[in-house]
């Protein structure tokens, strides 16, 4: 279970962190370019991991009880909010021809990225206690 998360979790992460390597590249386009075919690749698995990533944590929480559930649950619907804001925009990316730097850039920028990113590193520090006290 934990070891999904972390998969799912890294996969996003990754993803970030090379957008903002392709972002600095200063590309108009990607035709031809070995960092467009990558940057699809990196938005595709983060995509997969996306997909279901509240579903996982919810899981988790019920496997290992975590108390107070209520608590857990009304951040589990920020986190699946979040993560379908972030897929929408993944997406509607990906359907693009080409991807600019400039495109990539303000994707990194997105409120909805952010947000996401910040409940991951949130949940994961919150569950590393729990983890040791289980």
């Amino acid at each position: 279970m934990r070891d999904e998360i972390g998969a799912r979790c890294n996969a996003i992460e990754e993803c970030y962190e090379f957008m903002l390597a392709y972002a600095g590249q200063g590309l108009t386009g990607d035709e031809g370019s070995q960092s467009s075919g990558q940057v699809r690749d990196y938005l595709n698995r983060a995509v997969e991991a996306l997909s279901g990533l509240a579903d996982a944590y919810a899981a988790a929480v019920k496997k290992d009880h975590l108390q107070p559930a209520e608590s857990y649950q009304a951040f589990l619907a920020v986190l699946d909010r979040d993560a379908r804001d972030s897929l929408a925009a993944i997406q509607l990316v990906l359907a693009q021809i080409t991807l600019s730097s400039q495109l990539i850039d303000n994707l990194n920028a997105s409120i909805h990225l952010r947000a996401l990113l910040t409940d991951l590193f949130l949940v994961d520090e919150i569950l590393k206690p729990q983890k040791t006290q289980a």
